[in-house]
């Protein structure tokens, strides 16, 4: 039943001017409205709420991410406009801090929005 319907994201903010510039200006999401409780943003489709919450602390996990053709390009593109790439002790990363999974199957980038949100990109 909801395999056919359409799929809405949430993302907790503590300052959503901040996080407005960031998704909106940084990453490229539609702004769409402000409804008060939550900018409302779009992604190819996908409708993202980033939600008024205060205080909070972030998952230390990745709560969204972005499937990409090239993930290097799209490391070297979001990194020249000033997006720092996150690196893990624990993993292997490349220069420019993509991690290849075991067997080659995947590769991922993370990176952190300006709460603290772990989003990555992910190569399949």
């Amino acid at each position: 039943m909801l395999g056919q319907t359409p799929i809405i994201a949430f993302i907790p903010t503590r300052d959503a001017a901040q996080s407005r510039s960031f998704y909106e200006g940084l990453l490229g999401l539609r702004f769409i409205d402000d409804d008060k409780f939550a900018l409302v943003m779009e992604a190819n489709g996908t409708m993202i709420r980033i939600v008024r919450v205060g205080n909070f602390t972030p998952a230390p996990f990745t709560i969204l991410g972005w499937q990409v053709q090239d993930i290097h390009k799209s490391v070297a593109d979001l990194s020249a406009k000033g997006l720092t790439f996150t690196r893990y002790p624990h993993f292997e990363q490349s220069p420019d801090g993509v991690w290849t999974a075991p067997g080659g199957t995947a590769k991922v980038a993370w990176f952190a929005d300006p709460d603290g949100n772990t989003l990555s990109l992910s190569q399949h």
